[in-house]
Parts: structure tokens; C-alpha cells; sequence
């Protein structure tokens, strides 16, 4: 008897080419987890703290995984870093404190490559409690936006403050996507200059959607995708981080506005941030208060010494 014929099959499908770039300041027991939750991965780890937490020592030996001793400028800077080195179509940013697994990587990349009209493509990022995490990504900043966020009305109007949070499952247009878990082709990446390393952390991102408006490109957040980021977790004090959060709105406002809107911001802001510092003072609450009074201050007085922003 002769054999029957096999049916032909469709190829299977390549696996997505990218690397992971992680930038990590003081963070290296993160850093280990991570890379032990992505065995075999490609991951550039771009280490901004010069190995005094014992980074190198983290990735050595790791199939994949290569260790660069990155600028100390902030994330932005490492993160160009990772990007320009790398030999992969598609780079994606992940933050040494989140927590995505293979296959939403893999979502993220195939996103990016089949879409040539999509800038960017990033996860929804929630709590260890599983909420989601407001600072997804956002609107461009105007002084309404900011008297929204304000006054807390974004809480009955979710898409009219500054940043997003948003319902898992729902599709939302945004300008501007966060970095903690986001693919990008990186010759367009390249290509249209990175991140812009004039902000030491934070508002990099902002920067970022705006570029990719200009340029034509679409940005997309996966609320589908959901992926478990602690937040905070570079190693530098909680208040300093918050008081640059303030100087890197303000620098990125004075950039594509009026003084009069830079200004109303500014006012916008602290007129919400100043009865909440009162409130967590007064139930003694002093972490939070201090944190509410960095940012205030970051607003007026700019970034901590030490920083460019």
C-alpha cells in the first residue's frame, strides 16, 4: 500500500526576536528575580549604580543576559543605552520591580512587529493588590487636565485628568504610554532619539508619546495584559523620587507651553497637593505627608541636588 500524502502544513510560527532592556539603580535582588522568572530570555541589564549593590555578579553566567555598565544619568539615558547596543528588531523597557511573564512579552512583541503604523505598545500595569495602577500612561498635560487631578474629579471622570487608569479589558486612547513594560521597534526607537535624557527620571515617557504623535505613529496600551509592578523600587529615597516626579512636570510643561500655562499648572497642582499633605498630617500620617510636600516642592524649587532635571 502506498502512504497517503501529508497535508501540507502551515509553517510554525518564529518565535518573536527582542531583547528585554531593564535599567536597575541599587535594585539587584529585583533584578534577580526577574531573571530567574525569564530564564534563557535575551535581557540587556543596564546597571546606573556602577555595580556597588553587586549587579555584574547578578547576570554573570546567565544564558542571554548581558551586564552594562550604564551612564548614572537616570532612567532615560540607561534606557537609550540598552536600546542602542541592542542587535534586536524589537526592544522592550521593563522595570526591575514588575513582574511580566513570557507570553505577555511575547503579546507585547507581536503587537509592534505586525503593526507598522504603532509607535509603541505597553502593558497594563497594577498593584500587588491586583488594582490598576493610575500613571499607565496619560493626556497631555493643560492646566484643566491638571485641575481635574486637582480637585479629584478624575475620579468620577476617569479620562479627563492627567493620568489614566484604566479598566482592565477596556480599550483607551491615550498620548502617552508608561516605560515600565513597553515594546518599541528599535531602529524607529533609534531612530527618533531615544528617550530624552534632559529628564533625569519621570515625564521621559511623556516626552516619548509626544515624539511618536509627530511622527505619525499610533501608541497602544494592552489593558488585557495586566502585570504586577511594587513601584518604587530604584533604591533612592521615596521623597526625593516624588520631589523630581514635580520638577520633570514642570520642565516638560515650560517646554510646550505659555508661562501663563506653565504657571496655572503649577498653581493647579499645589492647590491639590497642599490639603492632602495637611489631611496626612493631621491623621499622622508623616511618610505620606512628606511625600505630598515633595512634590510640591519639586513643582517650585525643582529637582533635589544632584539631579539635571
Amino acid at each position: 500500500m502506498s502512504a497517503e500524502p501529508v497535508p501540507n502544513r502551515p509553517p510554525a510560527p518564529e518565535k518573536p526576536d527582542y531583547e528585554i532592556v531593564l535599567v536597575a539603580y541599587r535594585s539587584a535582588e529585583l533584578v534577580r528575580g526577574l531573571l530567574d522568572a525569564l530564564p534563557g530570555r535575551a535581557i540587556a541589564v543596564v546597571d546606573n549604580a556602577h555595580g556597588v549593590d553587586g549587579l555584574e555578579a547578578v547576570t554573570a553566567g546567565r544564558a542571554g543576559v548581558r551586564y552594562l555598565d550604564g551612564p548614572g544619568r537616570g532612567f532615560a539615558s540607561g534606557a537609550n543605552v540598552g536600546a542602542r547596543t541592542s542587535t534586536r528588531d524589537v526592544v522592550v523597557f521593563v522595570n526591575p520591580d514588575s513582574s511580566p511573564s513570557v507570553e505577555q512579552l511575547d503579546a507585547l512583541v507581536a503587537d509592534i512587529t505586525a503593526d507598522p503604523g504603532l509607535g509603541a505598545v505597553s502593558a497594563t500595569t497594577v498593584l500587588p493588590d491586583g488594582r490598576v495602577e493610575i500613571g499607565v500612561g496619560g493626556w497631555e498635560p493643560t492646566v484643566r487636565r491638571a485641575l481635574v487631578h486637582a480637585v479629584g474629579a478624575h475620579k468620577l471622570f476617569p479620562t479627563a485628568g492627567l493620568w489614566a487608569t484604566p479598566v482592565p479589558g477596556q480599550p483607551i486612547s491615550l498620548d502617552w504610554l508608561s516605560g515600565a513594560c513597553m515594546a518599541v521597534r528599535r531602529a524607529a526607537f533609534v531612530d527618533l532619539g531615544g528617550f530624552d535624557e534632559q529628564f533625569f527620571v519621570y515625564n521621559e515617557d511623556v516626552a516619548f508619546g509626544r515624539t511618536l504623535r509627530e511622527a505619525g505613529l499610533r501608541q497602544r496600551v494592552r489593558t488585557d495584559l495586566l502585570v504586577r509592578h511594587l513601584g518604587g523600587g530604584s533604591g533612592d529615597p521615596k521623597t526625593r523620587m516624588v520631589q523630581l516626579r514635580g520638577a520633570s512636570m514642570v520642565r516638560y510643561v515650560r517646554r510646550h507651553n505659555t508661562a501663563a500655562t506653565v504657571f496655572g499648572i503649577r498653581i493647579a497642582l499645589t492647590a491639590g497637593y497642599a490639603p492632602r499633605w495637611a489631611a496626612a498630617a493631621l491623621r499622622g500620617r508623616a511618610a505620606l505627608a512628606a511625600e505630598h510636600a515633595a512634590y510640591v516642592t519639586g513643582l517650585w524649587r525643582g529637582a533635589p541636588a544632584g539631579t539635571s532635571t
